[in-house]
């Protein structure tokens, strides 16, 4: 199968599956999903559910974050993987945020990579969450998934999956795309036992089709 026909029958068909995709991280404005995403390298998006709500109630703006003690933030959020290490950038970030944009979410993904914690996958989830930018996000599913079904081809890194996808992803899905990926990755394509016999993507799946030759 063409790499095209590949791409535009996958797409054709997560779009039938989830017309509308989103995060499943709870957020209210850029700020609280800027935490947010923080908060979710590592660690689950049900998990950082049940520690943002009050942590958000304790420092509703970046100014009142910037403002907080190591200890406050910690005791926050120390449920959640490397608690140390997000704690320093959930500070390091509100600050920054607070002096140079005034405490605004910038749109642009080298203004976001300049703000501590924040690399490139973050920056593209809010580039196209908040302001609906054609960035692909890559994750550790999104970059398995778009291997298995033959997306990718031998991508070593996540930039190289980023530039892939974004070459052959119509420019209005791909802000979607990122979420059919994720989605599917954590629920159907699972790392250890893919679901393969329940998947609609079965017919255009290179992992599947190689697999079923060979059984």
């Amino acid at each position: 199968m063409k790499k095209t026909d590949r791409y535009r029958l996958v797409m054709e068909r997560f779009e039938q599956m989830m017309p509308e995709a989103h995060t499943e991280l709870h957020y209210d404005n850029p700020y609280q999903l800027l935490v947010a995403v923080i908060l979710s390298a590592q660690c689950t998006d049900k998990r950082v559910n049940i520690i943002t709500p009050p942590l958000f109630e304790r420092f509703p703006t970046a100014a009142d974050l910037a403002a907080a003690s190591r200890d406050e933030v910690f005791e926050l959020i120390r449920s959640c993987s490397y608690p140390n290490n997000k704690t320093t950038s959930l500070l390091g970030m509100a600050k920054l945020l607070t002096e140079r944009f005034g405490g605004e979410v910038p749109d642009s993904i080298d203004d976001l990579m300049s703000l501590p914690g924040v690399g490139r996958k973050t920056a593209n989830v809010i580039l196209s969450v908040v302001y609906n930018k054609p960035a692909m996000a890559v994750d550790t599913h999104v970059f398995r998934v778009a291997e298995r079904i033959g997306l990718t081809t031998g991508s070593r890194t996540p930039l190289a999956t980023e530039k892939e996808l974004i070459k052959y992803i119509p420019e209005d899905k791909i802000a979607r795309a990122h979420h059919w990926l994720i989605l599917h990755g954590r629920y159907v394509c699972k790392a250890r036992r893919p679901l393969c016999l329940e998947c609609d993507l079965r017919p255009f799946c290179r992992y599947y089709q190689k697999n079923e030759k060979e059984s």
